[in-house]
């Protein structure tokens, strides 16, 4: 009787387990949009929210871990649905992104901002040319958005990158003021290096301003892989992600101040820097 007992005993012990194997994804499941998602929180329900954007056309790294990847994912979701942009995911904001992952991304790539798939063209400087806006997840090549001011980035770009071209994007309603940008990041406009160095730093590439001059020699000579920075004693402006981020209009047309402009200009004249393994 007692071997039958244990033996009973066993199989209760077992068929709980199976159940409780069982039930874990359906308790992850549940947690999912049940708080909000900060820098620094992790579980299930963040790697949840990460595959979620993956599938919404924004490449994100699906480890569990809300770190500063995740939070710029969550804000090029934010901006391109025109949600306050803050990097936090609310529950709101988790929803939204789950509905926009069933529907194969198509949300995401319909609007606007970095890490979607809308709008805008690459270029090869110099040559003065410029492509229609397309559509599609972009790969290699960064897209003006289709709110005409905003940049989106490709997904495979390098988290450095990303962030880099977020950063650019928060500048692109200031206008040219000369000196601005280089006595505080944030301005009330800025001049052609300020807004190069703004842009680099926000990918962590500068820790203070440069002027036009000083990013002549700055980083590696030549071009980059996915960065490139034209200096000369007069100007500065950078290409990132095949977009060409400038004050100046010249080659495309449209307003002065730091904007992304769809066309390319000649690099003439210009010293071609990036920074090293970009």
């Amino acid at each position: 009787m007692a071997r039958q007992g244990l033996r009973g005993a066993k199989r209760l012990c077992t068929a709980a387990l199976a159940l409780f194997i069982f039930a874990v994804p359906a308790t992850a499941d549940a947690r999912y949009a049940q708080r909000t998602l900060t820098v620094g929180t992790h579980g299930s329900d963040v790697k949840q929210l990460q595959t979620y954007l993956t599938r919404a056309g924004i490449d994100t790294t699906a480890d569990g871990e809300y770190g500063r990847g995740t939070a710029s994912s969550v804000k090029s979701f934010e901006r391109a649905h025109s949600r306050p942009v803050d990097g936090r995911a609310t529950p709101s904001d988790q929803r939204l992104i789950k509905r926009a992952a069933g529907k194969g991304g198509e949300p995401a790539g319909s609007t606007n901002q970095a890490g979607d798939s809308t709008g805008g063209s690459g270029y090869d400087p110099g040559d003065g040319d410029g492509a229609e806006p397309t559509t599609g997840t972009p790969t290699g090549k960064a897209r003006i958005s289709s709110d005409g001011r905003t940049a989106i980035a490709p997904s495979d770009a390098p988290q450095e990158v990303k962030d880099a071209i977020a950063a650019a994007n928060r500048i692109t309603s200031k206008p040219y003021r000369y000196g601005g940008g280089h006595g505080k990041w944030e301005d009330s406009g800025y001049d052609c290096s300020g807004s190069v160095s703004y842009a680099l730093h926000g990918g962590g590439f500068v820790s203070k301003p440069l002027d036009s001059t000083g990013f002549e020699s700055w980083g590696k000579a030549g071009k980059g892989t996915w960065i490139t920075v034209y200096a000369n004693s007069g100007h500065a402006y950078t290409v990132i992600a095949g977009l060409r981020f400038d004050t100046s209009s010249a080659g495309s047309g449209g307003e002065s101040g730091p904007r992304w402009r769809s066309k390319g200009r000649s690099s003439s004249g210009y010293v071609a820097r990036h920074p090293a393994g970009f």
